[in-house]
C-alpha cells in the first residue's frame, strides 16, 4: 500500500514536507524551504529506508537554540502516520 504524505513542520525554517510511504519504506522526500543542501542530503539518506529506522535516527534532534529541527520534524511526520 502506498501513502502520499504532506506535512507542515512546526518550529523550523522548512515550510512543507512531502513524501511517499510504500510497504513501510520512505520514498520521494521533497522539502520546501529550509537549508536546501542539508535537506537534499537528508532526502537521499532516508530514501528507501524503513519508517521505524528513520524515526529512531532523527527523533529529538535540535537545530541551534530551537527545540526541534527539520530532521526531527520528519520523524514527527512519520510518527503521525503510524
Amino acid at each position: 500500500m502506498k501513502q502520499h504524505i504532506k506535512y507542515l513542520p512546526k518550529g523550523v525554517c522548512s515550510r512543507q514536507m512531502e513524501f511517499d510511504v510504500e510497504d513501510g519504506f520512505v520514498k520521494n522526500l521533497k522539502v520546501i524551504g529550509g537549508c536546501n543542501g542539508n535537506l537534499q542530503g537528508i532526502a537521499r539518506l532516508v530514501e528507501g529506508r524503513k519508517v521505524e529506522d528513520i524515526i529512531s535516527c532523527l527523533d529529538g534532534l535540535k537545530c541551534g537554540m530551537k527545540q526541534t529541527s527539520c530532521p526531527a520534524q520528519l520523524a514527527e511526520a512519520l510518527k503521525s502516520i503510524k
